[in-house]
């Protein structure tokens, strides 16, 4: 059973169930289908693929949304990531949408993207530039059909520009952006992310800037547009003034680890049980409480200390006192030390830890969900809270092709439906649904 780090948890039984061991357990979910959410009106049809996409339409789905994943017969790529024979990044991205199973390299697979688009308010694609043009569903025929449609087009590089033809993955971008060259430490490879972080900031800027579009094409005389989205632009603005501050310096922003060049003292630090803790004390106040609490009130007169500026500047110094006071203390009495004191620290937990830490499951910010595979599916809640028009859980994410017949043939009819699953057109659903 994992350790809780601080003495005194913030939880309580109504969020909290346990296993047969006792180890806390996230609180369950269970799938409403009757549920409906502010955005119950909007329909999207989803061409995109892998993380920025399936993250994007998993925000408006949780909110009520109406998603249609458009599949190849092989599937969402994003469904090969599997563990142990588990769809397990597909069932988190994908819960609350739908799946209809299209062979788009057909006319009349396209033909049926068509007749969606010309019904739904949003639709997604993340295909090289140029793509969807070829396949005669570019903005312009897309408009022709439905002038209030807002079109997303995620790519790596954007619809325009040199690189525009290229592949983009989310690697290349957090490489290219400047990020990669700032994380990790300066006598070592710069770091790229261990996770999506391309795609994420790329999905989160989207939802935005689809929900300004939609607002602008309800408006009165509103009509639809396009959204250029490629990976680069959201994660390079996330770098902030560092182009500002090279024109004035001169100096390439450096790696540094965890410490940071704008506030000392800030690392992490290793616990007396091979834990680690995160501090921060980016004020002039909380740095100097730190100095105090660790029994060090006199470094706060010491001229290397005593400002942020004399802090950052020694830096190593200062990690070495604090890393000294951390070191003779386990995790646990350390984050109760310091939460006592007032002073800004925390666990670096990882998920072994996250699933069984108290503050994650009083807050339900990690939740069950029924799973056919699994049983239940551990998996983040629905972000952000809203207290007057929340989300919902509605359904697990599809099976491939799990709505084929419910979507499709009322669209097309019934014999029409009938014979273009006989051509292979829409692919016969596989697999169990979810439950």
């Amino acid at each position: 059973m994992a350790a809780r780090w601080s003495s005194s948890p913030r939880t309580s039984a109504d969020v909290l169930t346990t296993q047969h061991d006792d180890t806390p357990r996230a609180a369950r979910k269970d799938f409403d289908p009757a549920a409906r959410g502010p955005l119950a009106d909007i329909r999207v049809v989803d061409l995109s693929r892998l993380v920025a996409g399936n993250l994007l339409t998993l925000q408006l789905a949780d909110f009520g949304a109406e998603v249609i994943k458009i599949e190849p017969p092989e599937g969402d790529t994003l469904r090969g990531w599997r563990v142990k024979g588990i769809e397990t990044a597909w069932k988190v991205y994908s819960r609350n949408k739908r799946s209809v199973c299209l062979d788009l390299r057909s006319a009349e697979g396209r033909d049926i993207v068509r007749k969606l688009a010309a019904g739904a308010q949003v639709l997604v694609e993340s295909f090289k530039p140029g793509v969807l043009e070829d396949m005669g569903l570019g903005p312009a025929a897309l408009h022709a059909l439905n002038p209030k449609l807002v079109i997303v087009r995620i790519s790596g590089w954007g619809q325009d520009g040199p690189f525009r033809h290229k592949p983009g993955f989310g690697t290349l971008i957090e490489g290219y952006s400047g990020f990669a060259a700032m994380n990790g430490f300066g006598d070592r490879e710069p770091v790229l992310p261990p996770m999506y972080l391309a795609d994420s900031m790329a999905a989160l800027y989207g939802y935005g800037a689809v929900m300004v579009a939609l607002r602008a094409a309800e408006a009165p005389g509103g009509k639809g547009q396009s959204i250029d989205l490629p990976l680069f632009d959201p994660l390079f603005s996330t770098m902030g003034p560092q182009a500002a501050n090279y024109r004035l310096t001169g100096t390439v922003k450096p790696r540094t680890g965890s410490r940071s060049t704008n506030a000392a003292p800030r690392n992490v630090y290793r616990t007396s049980d091979d834990g680690w803790v995160c501090l921060s004390g980016s004020t002039q106040g909380m740095a100097e409480r730190v100095l105090r609490e660790i029994g060090r009130p006199e470094l706060n007169e010491d001229p290397r200390f005593r400002t942020n500026n004399d802090r950052v500047k020694h830096a190593v110094e200062l990690d070495a006192i604090i890393g000294g006071f951390v070191a003779e203390r386990t995790l646990a009495e350390n984050v109760d030390f310091f939460d006592k004191a007032g002073v800004t620290i925390g666990p670096v937990n990882d998920v072994s830890r996250i699933v069984v830490d108290p503050y994650i499951l009083a807050r339900e910010a990690l939740v069950e969900t029924p799973d056919a595979d699994m049983g239940s599916l551990p998996t983040h809640n629905i972000v952000p809270r809203l207290d007057g028009t929340p989300g919902a859980f509605r359904n697990a994410a599809p099976t491939l092709g799990a709505d084929n017949a419910a979507l499709l043939e009322p669209l097309l009819g019934a014999a029409e439906f009938a014979r273009l699953v006989a051509a292979g057109t829409i692919a016969a659903p596989k697999g169990k649904t979810s439950s």
